[in-house]
């Protein structure tokens, strides 16, 4: 991996977005803010970006990519869409979906964001500086999570330096991001499919289909297999530290990822303590999951305790992180 690139970092703003597009276009990779996590993108058509990319990243060549457009329009000149697709992106676009379809005959996505797949995954961010970066660059930009691979994903423009300081062209700082988990991803199959949860939760998905969502095949999480969707790998979301999942105790050393507000046994020896929300609210804590797991990793502490989180609405995408995270590494 090149490394030693100087890393810019420029507000949000025209400026910005104009220097966006302008990196965009010659091959760079630009960090920017959508409502769900900073994302760093590339030209969603440049091979040799998409390999800097993943370098930039670490990320696996067989683990495929997101591209995002800024428009329906846009949309629809990469992927096909059918019924229940089109009812999907009308009825949540722009917003924290990314869809799955199939490839458009000339489809301009390289192969490499596609990872060999016949579909491409697609989503629209509804963020005002994702929007004015791809409305400047006027194409698709594959935008996975502005982190090293497996790290735990950015949600403010300093966590991204922390990971990609040297190894991009640019940071766009648009403050911390609203949702705080990634886009949950859906592939239009003959049964539509749940393949990632996230940020929209599958409630409101499938009363928007009018019927339930299919889930995925066991062996599509197993991490040797290829994923049929961005952010599939079993183990990812990691922090340093080893996570241990629904605890009921803090042992000494441990730092807490709490919820809610319990207070554990052993609280007083713990490393150090952030409650994702004091008050048990889910959204709350999706927007604070990332940054907490990265604040407590900072302190090294002997591994992290979280406790129990509901399986509700956007606590499944919580859960679903929080789960990858604790994947023995």
């Amino acid at each position: 991996m090149k490394t030693g690139l100087e890393t810019l970092i420029l507000p949000a703003g025209q400026a910005g977005a104009e220097a966006a597009a302008r990196t965009l276009r010659a091959g760079g990779l630009v960090a920017f803010p959508t409502e769900t996590v900073y994302g760093l993108g590339a030209d969603a058509a440049n091979a040799a970006a998409i390999a800097h990319l993943y370098a930039a990243k670490g990320r696996p060549a067989f683990n495929p990519l997101i591209a995002h457009v800024a428009d329906l329009a846009a949309a629809r000149r990469i992927g096909r869409f059918d019924s229940r697709a089109l009812r999907l992106a009308e009825a949540f676009w722009p917003g924290p979906l990314t869809l799955v379809v199939p490839k458009t005959d000339d489809c301009p996505v390289a192969d490499l964001a596609t990872a060999g797949l016949d579909t491409v995954a697609i989503r629209i961010p509804d963020h005002p500086v994702a929007q004015a970066i791809l409305r400047a660059f006027g194409g698709a930009v594959v935008a996975p999570s502005a982190n090293i691979s497996g790290h735990v994903s950015p949600t403010l423009a300093a966590h991204v330096e922390t990971d990609l300081s040297g190894r991009i062209d640019l940071i766009v700082d648009g403050g911390p991001v609203a949702v705080g988990v990634e886009s949950t991803i859906v592939g239009c199959f003959a049964a539509p499919m749940l393949l990632r949860p996230g940020g929209l939760s599958r409630e409101r998905i499938e009363a928007a289909l009018g019927m339930a969502l299919e889930r995925p095949p066991a062996e599509a999480e197993n991490d040797d297999s290829q994923p049929l969707a961005p952010g599939m790998l079993a183990s990812h979301y990691a922090p340093r530290a080893n996570v241990r999942l629904n605890a009921r105790d803090v042992a000494p050393g441990e730092a807490l990822l709490a919820f809610g507000p319990a207070r554990l046994p052993g609280l007083e020896a713990a490393a150090a303590v952030m409650n994702l929300s004091p008050a048990a609210d889910l959204d709350e804590a999706a927007a604070n999951l990332f940054g907490y797991l990265r604040a407590l990793d900072a302190r090294s502490p002997r591994a992290i305790a979280v406790m129990t989180v509901p399986e509700d609405d956007l606590g499944e995408a919580i859960n679903d992180r929080l789960r990858r995270a604790a994947v023995a590494r």
